[in-house]
């Protein structure tokens, strides 16, 4: 098997030669040509039913994309999975695992906080049927239940950076499917399927497009969780658009390079803000107090390119901070090529619980490719304007 970053440029390609091709087609049908009456319909109901195409052919693009399963087999690859399901989008994919735990009698979920703030909001109202229980990382096999469908958590954790013990969670786990939130490591920093994980979640809006101008989820796994992953897209119609998956098949052959030169960008720019006096605290795994398991190197072969920190002054004076960026732009989402900064409690964080909801003065970073020393000087200006 080759490197990581040589399946980043040629996974979900290997028949292009045969196809007289050099880049992978864009398949925009939205309905395919049927060989006749019977076949057809087989076809349908194997898709319908989580399956795949078979002599009766696509059908109908809300079942079956091409351009699609060309991503889904790259992102399977990289994450050391047998399948991957894309979805319309991050919170698109969420649902999908809850719905497909849901349909088996499954309503209760066990998670870990924190989550990104869509995926809080929607364990904690409820909105699908499901009922939460949250519990710390070292108290998951306490809060099981014989009706426990799947125990989620996200590491690095959104906004903050905790980091969780994967392969502890899966012991802890025991039957019960783990599904891990990789947005923030991606496949290039970190394989969860590799440490227990049954389903590997990606908003994959961020670093696998990594240049802001797609909206997309993914959930790499096993072939019986994608069969019943696509069951629940095909009713549901939260199938990726292939455009958008024509384009983040593109952007997974520049991912490790990417994630890499960013997380070098990360490095600096957290050791410079642990020395501001404007900074209270700065949350990032490459900081040795950020990362008390020694995750980083176990688990995880980099510290990545997010990071958060606590602008003293409170909210006020953090809310000016994000306000005050000129280069840096002021805006929600992460895992681009340009640097991003917000306010989490106000945005991202907005619907979680109020006691479970970032501290005020908390501002998360995406450190893009941009120089360093730039988005530190641009921080400077804004931390000093704040002052």
């Amino acid at each position: 098997m080759y490197g990581l970053d040589s399946q980043a440029v040629h996974a979900g390609r290997a028949d292009l030669a045969a196809l007289g091709v050099h880049v992978p087609p864009l398949d925009l049908s939205s309905t395919s040509p049927l060989p006749d009456v019977e076949s057809g319909g087989d076809s349908y109901e194997s898709m319908a039913l989580g399956g795949e195409p078979t002599a009766g052919g696509n059908v109908y693009a809300r079942l079956w994309n091409p351009t699609v399963a060309r991503f889904e087999e790259a992102l399977a690859q990289l994450e050391g999975c047998d399948k991957a399901v894309a979805f319309s989008s991050g919170m698109a994919a969420v649902t999908a695992c809850l719905l497909a735990a849901a349909a088996e009698g499954r309503r209760h979920v066990v998670a870990v906080r924190p989550l990104y703030g869509g995926t809080d909001h929607l364990l904690a109202t409820g909105l699908l049927g499901t009922e939460v229980t949250y519990a710390p990382a070292d108290g998951i096999s306490g809060a099981l239940r014989p009706d426990t469908g799947l125990v989620i958590v996200e590491t690095p954790a959104n906004p903050t950076l905790e980091l969780v013990d994967l392969t502890a969670v899966a012991e802890q786990a025991g039957d019960v499917p783990v599904l891990v939130d990789n947005t923030f490591a991606t496949p290039v920093l970190q394989q969860p399927a590799r440490h227990g994980a049954t389903l590997v979640l990606h908003s994959a809006t961020k670093f696998v497009g990594g240049h802001g101008d797609v909206v997309a989820g993914a959930v790499a796994t096993t072939v019986e969780w994608a069969a019943r992953l696509r069951r629940v897209r095909a009713v549901t119609g939260g199938i990726l658009h292939p455009l958008g998956a024509y384009m983040l098949h593109r952007g997974l052959q520049t991912l490790p390079v990417r994630v890499r030169a960013q997380q070098e960008g990360a490095r600096a720019v957290a050791a410079w803000l642990a020395e501001r006096p404007e900074v209270e605290r700065v949350y990032y795994p490459g900081l040795p107090e950020c990362d008390p398991q020694s995750l980083v190197g176990r688990q995880m072969s980099g510290p990545g390119s997010l990071l958060a920190f606590e602008v003293a002054g409170g909210y006020d004076a953090a809310a000016r901070t994000a306000a005050s960026c000129r280069m840096i732009t002021h805006a929600v989402s992460l895992g681009g090529v340009d640097s991003l900064i917000q306010h989490p409690a106000s945005l991202t964080h907005r619907p979680v619980e109020p006691h479970a909801r970032p501290a005020a003065a908390v501002l998360r970073l995406s450190v893009g490719l941009e120089n360093p020393e730039d988005v530190c000087a641009d921080l400077e200006s804004a931390l000093k304007e704040v002052r």
